[in-house]
């Protein structure tokens, strides 16, 4: 094993009792039998265990400077992931001046208090704050082959947390776990199997958000910016086609808006889309529930990690449907809004689902879904704005109805429309195949790790 530096936790020593996890993690060793090779090895053996600090607010010079911080929000939206920035950054001053410590590339994140279970890998130096208990792993052990564990039992950690106003997994916990441990070659090669279909995912991923990114930045130059219209203006070539191009006007006019193109109308979205509101089936009754029809509400949308959405946290029953207020929402693209608590949080759906009355679904009255969900992220920071309410700001059908948006002609939109629909439905084709790739990951993931099946046997 190669040598590691003492740790740095301080506190109460590990705990002597055992608490079994579900595949290959234990509070203390819990003896159950393992595949030849294989040992229950304490982490502490393998890694140097570490955690984190937030340095003071009052000083603002501890802040804002080149140093990434890890806090909670960058573990539940990074959940899985290898991360190379942060929301917040401390300076070498504000690290200088706490607890927290700078760990290297590859350092294993688990948040321990608040949202407990979520696991990041450190893409770069960074520190953490003390609501995360961090390895810095040795030769012995791979710390891949750790990511993966941690994330087959983050049902465990519940086992394994306790407190009554936040649920944490305390130091003595920590200090006695065991992790079911596979030579350092197999945890490699079990690392490269998951790891394979984890980059994939993440390819897919990356190549959702360049494609929309794309139709987005068409939309600001023909919509926001009127780049076609300003070219004409001057007497400019527009660098689009002739067709294209002869649907721009070439001078603009006032509106309530601002200037915009001579022709163009300004009006309630609600004359381009049909706004559609859900129910929830009665929560007593168990038939209404767990059935085949995905159920989506304000979290569904607030935690997807990709523009479109395809798997809801509840569905329910055709009985539940026909009992209460929702219905069935297409699946053409269309947009759904959360309308409090996350408000303003958008996604498209990627397949028919119903949904509860925390959301909004905006379904196009002319056939350009893309190009209502482009206008509707361009404007949606005003419609929150103008949200009220007196427990928490909601959106609401007059919000839609008093807030004026841009109505280009109908041939433009085609147009648009026509541009823009291949790149989401390209964007749309990745995340599905993510999902087939997460699903043989997560039915592998357990069995792996537990040693259940062997890289060797695949």
């Amino acid at each position: 094993m190669a040598r590691h530096e003492e740790t740095r936790t301080g506190g109460r020593p590990a705990t002597t009792g055992v608490i079994a996890g579900r595949y290959a993690l234990s509070v203390g060793n819990p003896e159950t039998p393992l595949p030849q090779g294989w040992r229950w090895t304490p982490i502490a053996e393998v890694a140097r265990l570490e955690t984190g600090h937030t340095p003071s607010r009052r000083h603002s010079e501890y802040w804002d400077g080149g140093v990434p911080w890890i806090g909670i929000k960058d573990a539940t939206d990074n959940h899985g992931r290898t991360i190379h920035d942060t929301y917040q950054h401390a300076s070498p001053l504000g690290i200088e001046n706490s607890s927290a410590r700078l760990l290297p590339p590859n350092t294993v994140c688990l948040s321990r208090t608040a949202s407990v279970g979520y696991v990041v890998v450190m893409g770069r130096s960074m520190a953490t704050s003390q609501d995360f208990v961090n390895w810095v792993c040795s030769d012995a052990l791979d710390y891949r082959y750790l990511k993966y564990v941690l994330l087959a039992e983050r049902d465990t950690f519940r086992m394994f947390a306790s407190g009554t106003t936040h649920q944490t997994i305390y130091f003595p916990e920590v200090k006695a776990f065991h992790i079911a441990l596979p030579p350092p070659r197999e945890q490699r090669e079990i690392a490269d199997v998951l790891g394979g279909l984890d980059d994939k995912i993440e390819l897919n991923r990356r190549m959702s958000e360049t494609l929309e990114s794309m139709a987005r930045a068409l939309f600001k130059s023909w919509f926001v910016d009127f780049d076609p219209v300003r070219a004409k203006e001057k007497g400019r070539p527009t660098a689009l086609s002739n067709g294209v191009s002869g649907l721009f006007p070439c001078s603009f006019e006032k509106s309530e808006l601002g200037p915009i193109p001579g022709g163009w109308n300004v009006g309630s979205l609600l004359s381009e889309a049909d706004l559609l509101s859900g129910g929830t089936p009665k929560t007593d009754r168990p038939d209404y529930w767990g059935g085949g029809i995905p159920w989506a509400s304000a979290k569904d949308v607030s935690q997807a990690s990709d523009s479109f959405l395809l798997e809801t946290e509840r569905t329910i029953t055709e009985a539940g449907l026909s009992t209460s207020a929702t219905q069935i929402i297409p699946s053409s693209a269309t947009v759904v809004v959360a309308r409090g608590a996350t408000t303003g949080r958008m996604v498209l759906l990627g397949r028919e689902m119903a949904m509860n009355q925390t959301c909004y679904a905006l379904v196009s009255k002319t056939g350009h879904p893309f190009t209502l969900n482009c206008a509707l992220r361009h404007r949606i920071g005003d419609l929150v704005h103008a949200a009220h309410g007196s427990v928490f700001d909601t959106i609401t059908t007059s919000t839609f109805r008093n807030t004026p948006f841009l109505l280009p002609p109908r041939p433009l939109l085609d147009s648009f429309e026509g541009a823009v629909a291949p790149l989401f439905l390209r964007a749309l084709s990745s995340v599905e195949e993510s999902r087939t790739l997460s699903a043989l990951r997560d039915a592998l993931l357990p069995r792996l790790i537990s040693g259940a099946v062997r890289v060797r046997d695949r």
